[in-house]
Formats: structure tokens, C-alpha cells, sequence
């Protein structure tokens, strides 16, 4: 058993609390990698923003959960480095679907999970929840739950429709998990193709524009849990100019689309106070090395596009904390 206040690590609730009585919102942004972590820490360092490190089951089998908790907890060191006196490093299980998986994220040093049982029927979403809140609480770990489903494909959570979380079940679902926060589902979804070209309109040059968040379901919420720290997940604004480059180089996304930044903003300032992005770091990334390798076929060693790609992330998170989320000067 590892605990996470061994590694330099925080939960979710003080951050969770400042975001909600402050009017904005942590970014949570995920990591399978070396380059990503540094990424990550590097931008959240200089801009003084409390950080969610998230980590998918994904992520886990890829870069394999010792690597992974060793590398949040250098994370922490790195900040320091950096001139982070205190860091606020969170490092946190994304749509955990299990009991067992969440257990082991808890025993091997995570500062919060999420169990994502909006797959299941409501009951038993709320039996599986309350069986993770009442194992992780025991060592101070904070839970996630989720109502409602997003569409789309992440790692491996697979929706093909939206499910609208349901203001009215919200209490009910709080009162009986003991859940930390709660995932809702009011138009965000997962991966870089969020919605079909049928649920969108166009713009004047062509692009596509899609459909407005419901908002109107997240005030409702808002009004039955007032105050209760609110998630979005699939929030990735899917930057346009690196699908451009990505397709210029190569790639063949057709017709990626994200939500819009200024949405994101409005949601920053209401009672969501943790913003899930990573499609928009996997697209910055690629569109750099696709970009370097097509300009410069007799280069092979990664170091010479790892580390460029590794700056346009920061950039790109530094942004993100800066002019969407709100969450600098904060920690």
C-alpha cells in the first residue's frame, strides 16, 4: 500500500473548493509519457495553476502503473525544480469501469479516481460507486462519479450516442455514492470527432460549427447540488490549425471537430471546476512530428522532434490555464 501523501501528491478537494468559490476550473490533462508529464508540470509550474495528472486504464497498460506512479511522483519533484515551492499535483484514475481497477489505483498511490459505472443501470452505477467511495475514503482518496454518457471513442470508453445527465437524479445519486464530484454529460464528447457533420452547421468558409452545450441542464444541476464540484469530460476545443497541419503532412482526419473555447469558458465559471482534455495535447503533439518528419527525412533520432513537440504542448496547456480555464495564479 502506497500512499499518496507519501509521493508529494494532493486530492481533489481543496482544489476542488478554490475552483468553485473562485469561478474557475482545473485542467485535467492526460499523460502516457515522459515528454507529456513534462509538458504538464513545466507549463503548470510557470503559470502558478493547480494540475490534475490523469492517467486512463489505457495509459496504465501502455506505460505500465509503477512507471506511472514513480513518474507523478517526479512530477512533483520537477515542479520544485522549477520554482514550485508547493506543489498541487493531483494525479488521478480517468473512467476507471471497475471496482478492482480502482482499488489498485488507490493502493499504489493515486490521489483520486473515477469510477464510471453510466454504462450500467442507475442502481447499479450507484451500488458500484458507493463500493469504490467507501474503499478510497478510508485513505483519503477522493471519487468521480459519472451520470449520464458521452458519445465518442477514448482509449477504451465507447459511446456511440449522448445520454443527457438528468437534473433530477442528481441528489439522489450525491446523497447515496458519497461521490467528491460528479461527471456530467450535457453535449461534450469524446476524441477529435465529436460530432458528425449532420449535427453541425457551416460557416461562412466552409467549417463546421457545432451544436451548442446544454447549458440549460447544467443550471438545473446546479440549482439541485448548488455548490457540488461539477466535471466535464470531452472538453477538447480540437484546434484547427494542427488538423490542418496533420492533414497536410498526411493525416487523414476528416472532419475533426471540438467545443468551442468560448463555451468552455462560460463552463469555467460556473460550478464545473474540472476540465477534461486530451485530444487537443495528442493533436498538437502529432502535428508536430508529422510536420518535422516530412521536413527532415534523414533526422531519426527522437530527441529532435519529441522535443519540439513537447514545447508545442506546453504552449498549448499554457494557453489552456491562461484564457480558458482560468486557474492561474491559483496554486
Amino acid at each position: 500500500m502506497v500512499n499518496y501523501k507519501d509521493l508529494g501528491l494532493v486530492n481533489t478537494k481543496e482544489m476542488f473548493k478554490g475552483a468553485v468559490d473562485g469561478g474557475y476550473a482545473i485542467p485535467a490533462f492526460n499523460f502516457n509519457n515522459m515528454e507529456q508529464m513534462q509538458a504538464i508540470v513545466s507549463a503548470c509550474a510557470e503559470t502558478k495553476s493547480p494540475v490534475i495528472l490523469q492517467v486512463s486504464s489505457g495509459a496504465r497498460k501502455y506505460a505500465n502503473q509503477t512507471l506511472l506512479r514513480y513518474m507523478a511522483q517526479g512530477a512533483v519533484e520537477y515542479a520544485k525544480e522549477l520554482g514550485w515551492e508547493k506543489p498541487q499535483i493531483c494525479l488521478h484514475l480517468d473512467h476507471g469501469d471497475t471496482f478492482e481497477l480502482c482499488k489498485s489505483c488507490v493502493d499504489m498511490g493515486f490521489s483520486s479516481v473515477m469510477i464510471d459505472g453510466s454504462h450500467h443501470s442507475y442502481e447499479d452505477n450507484i451500488e458500484l460507486t458507493r463500493k469504490v467511495v467507501e474503499y478510497a475514503h478510508q485513505y483519503g482518496v477522493t471519487v468521480e462519479g459519472e451520470l449520464g454518457v458521452l458519445a465518442g471513442i477514448e482509449d477504451e470508453v465507447s459511446a456511440e450516442h449522448h445520454t443527457y445527465t438528468r437534473p433530477e437524479e442528481v441528489i439522489d445519486f450525491v446523497k447515496r455514492t458519497g461521490v467528491d464530484s460528479l461527471a456530467i454529460s450535457i453535449g461534450t464528447s469524446h476524441g477529435a470527432n465529436k460530432f458528425t457533420p449532420e449535427q453541425c452547421t457551416r460557416d461562412e468558409n466552409g467549417k463546421l460549427v457545432p451544436p451548442p452545450l446544454r447549458f440549460d441542464i447544467l443550471k438545473e444541476i446546479e440549482k439541485q447540488i448548488p455548490g457540488f464540484p461539477i466535471v466535464l469530460h470531452g472538453s477538447s476545443s480540437v484546434p484547427q490549425e494542427y488538423v490542418d497541419i496533420i492533414n497536410t503532412y498526411g493525416g487523414k482526419l476528416k472532419d475533426a471537430i471540438g467545443i468551442p473555447e468560448d463555451q468552455l469558458r462560460e463552463a469555467a465559471r460556473s460550478a464545473v471546476c474540472k476540465i477534461n482534455i486530451d485530444s487537443d495535447g495528442r493533436l498538437a503533439m502529432t502535428a508536430v512530428v508529422r510536420k518535422f518528419m516530412a521536413e527532415n527525412p534523414d533526422k531519426f533520432d527522437p530527441r529532435q522532434y519529441l522535443g519540439p513537440a513537447r514545447e508545442e504542448l506546453k504552449k498549448l496547456y499554457m494557453h489552456k490555464i491562461n484564457n480558458v480555464l482560468g486557474s492561474n495564479g491559483k496554486a
